[in-house]
């Protein structure tokens, strides 16, 4: 494949704005009409700057450079054109070989684009897939396996395929890297870059980026050779449409004002710093009858996607959020930013601060100041290219009010989120019987108590197939151990005490190939189970090695 080389020099944002036509039409860019169509099914008459200055070349394959503020319209600018050139194919993606792909530095980001391109695969009759981790391995396998057209990954989960041989990057014709400069503060750049370099080297690249740091910029100099750079914002996030006040207030105010801004209406995301904070401010928060929940690192990827749902439909009105795991919410509607805690440096506050005004809608961005922060702050804010309003506020004053909406929440406490009603799909907690792969008690029960029993209960150890007492007795009813034509219970071939006991001399009821006390219970050391056995814990067999004791049926064996 050959590119076309751009003499341009990067155009400032000033003039690549007002040099766009104000009426090209997603027809005139080049889009094929099956695309063209869903867009207006989905009211999407009008290209964002971005998307009208990035789609002709992307389209026409050429390597493109983009930089845009998040919340522009980046997903469709490098979305759409890759699912204008795959259209071109009459066949179907080889097995474990995608046609493209797209990295993407979070999870939540790869199901936004995912969902985001969909829509318009589908009316070309393409499929678009994610590969990430924290969810099924194997039916990300099978997916591949039938052919993806879109691959949408994140760095540590395709590493992994392409380790096993699950994926193959020889026939990627398009790469796309969105959110670069993010993916470079996770420190994701060394497989990013092995990545690309598993890909043909005359594949087309598109890389997308609200800063070109000293790391990006390195990226772009080894992979994106010729490439065409379209920018139509400087990563500032200093906009026409949002807000921006530094709320001081003195320490021992900050969570009764916290409080009244969770309590406003419309959609509020705050931001802190840890795992350990976000469901500290969460807690707080309900407690005093407001709707947050939280959303990090620290819960299973089912958890997370539902939660970010009940923030997206309305249900769940403040989201507690930390900085990694709110990269990639792209929400509509967020009108305010909470910074509850400083971020780390500048590039943090654009990213959180990107949340709110998006696609045009205006947004409020506060940063909840104690007064040993303020110096810090405001030079973050600075470096950041924001003009931010320092306003002193306290619990229930007018100019907190004003700011955010705040108003007194009604302090009826909520469940905690740890014990709120779940989802069904949740990990669910259960007690007795078979409960998956961590530690219970009491043995294996399914719909009964006890040790194993075969289908029906019965008491002491493995009975056969009806109620008896006592060690293994063949088939009727009997006292005592099996005991053939010497004393005892059965023996083998030579004398032992006790029911049956395999190949070894053991004290209990039948107890399979390993020592074990108690009922029948599964593949390892357990303690009993039975009331059977009770009065013989004392002198029940246990391992010369390990005096471990396991009381329910846990899966693979492990150790405490």
């Amino acid at each position: 494949m050959t590119h076309a080389v751009s003499t341009s020099t990067p155009v400032s944002p000033t003039a690549d704005a007002s040099s766009e036509p104000a009426s090209i039409t997603f027809a005139e860019l080049g889009l094929p009409e099956p695309v063209v169509a869903a867009l207006a099914r989905n009211s999407i008459t009008v290209p964002s700057p971005i998307q009208a200055k990035a789609l002709p070349d992307a389209i026409a394959g050429k390597n493109v450079l983009g930089r845009a503020q998040t919340g522009s319209g980046k997903t469709l600018a490098f979305g759409l054109p890759i699912l204008a050139r795959l259209a071109l194919h009459t066949d179907r993606p080889s097995a474990k070989r995608p046609r493209s792909l797209v990295l993407v530095p979070t999870r939540e980001l790869a199901f936004q684009v995912v969902d985001s391109l969909t829509p318009y695969a589908g009316a070309l009759g393409l499929t678009v897939r994610a590969a990430v981790g924290g969810t099924p391995f194997n039916k990300q396998v099978e997916q591949l396996r039938r052919g993806v057209d879109v691959l949408v990954a994140t760095p540590g989960r395709l590493a992994d395929h392409l380790r096993q041989g699950t994926c193959v990057l020889d026939s990627i014709e398009i790469t796309a890297l969105d959110e670069a400069d993010q993916m470079a503060d996770m420190g994701f750049l060394p497989e990013v870059r092995a990545v690309l370099a598993d890909t043909p080297a005359d594949g087309q690249r598109m890389l997308f980026s609200a800063t070109l740091d000293r790391e990006v910029q390195s990226l772009v100099r080894q992979f994106l050779p010729d490439h065409v750079e379209h920018s139509t914002q400087d990563g500032k996030a200093s906009v026409r449409t949002m807000d921006h006040y530094l709320l001081c207030v003195d320490r021992g105010q900050k969570d009764v004002v916290l409080s009244e801004i969770g309590a406003r209406e419309g959609r509020t995301i705050m931001f802190a710093r840890t795992k350990l904070g976000c469901d500290g401010i969460t807690d707080r928060l309900r407690a005093l009858g407001i709707a947050a929940e939280s959303l990090h690192g620290g819960k299973a990827q089912n958890q997370r996607t539902r939660v970010l749902e009940r923030f997206k439909n309305g249900r769940t009105p403040v989201l507690v959020a930390t900085d990694v795991a709110a990269r990639g919410i792209h929400v509509d509607g967020i009108d305010l930013v909470v910074h509850v805690d400083p971020p780390a440096d500048h590039k943090d506050y654009l990213h959180r601060a990107g949340r709110t005004a998006r696609a045009g809608e205006k947004g409020t961005v506060v940063a909840i100041v104690l007064p040993n922060q303020r110096r810090q702050v405001q030079r973050l804010t600075g470096m950041a290219g924001v003009k931010a309003t320092s306003v002193n506020v306290s619990p229930g004053s007018a100019e907190l009010s004003s700011i955010t909406g705040a108003k007194k929440p009604t302090g009826e406490p909520l469940r905690a989120e740890s014990s709120a009603p779940r989802d069904r799909r949740d990990s669910r907690p259960r007690t007795g019987g078979y409960q998956g792969d961590r530690p219970r008690t009491g043995g294996y029960q399914g719909e009964r108590t006890g040790g194993y029993q075969g289908d029906r209960p019965r008491t002491g150890g493995y009975q056969g197939d009806r109620p008896r007492t006592g060690g293994y007795q063949g088939d009727r009813p009997r006292t005592g151990g099996y005991q053939g034509e010497r004393t005892g219970g059965y023996q083998g071939d030579r004398p032992r005490t006790g029911g049956y006991q395999g190949d070894r001399p053991r004290t209990g009821g039948y107890q399979g190939d390993r020592p074990r006390t108690g009922g029948y219970q599964g593949d390892r050391p357990r303690t009993h189970s039975s009331s059977a056995h009770e009065d013989s814990k004392s002198s029940g067999f246990r391992s010369r090695t390990d005096r471990r004791s396991y009381d329910g049926f846990d899966g693979p064996a492990r150790t405490h």
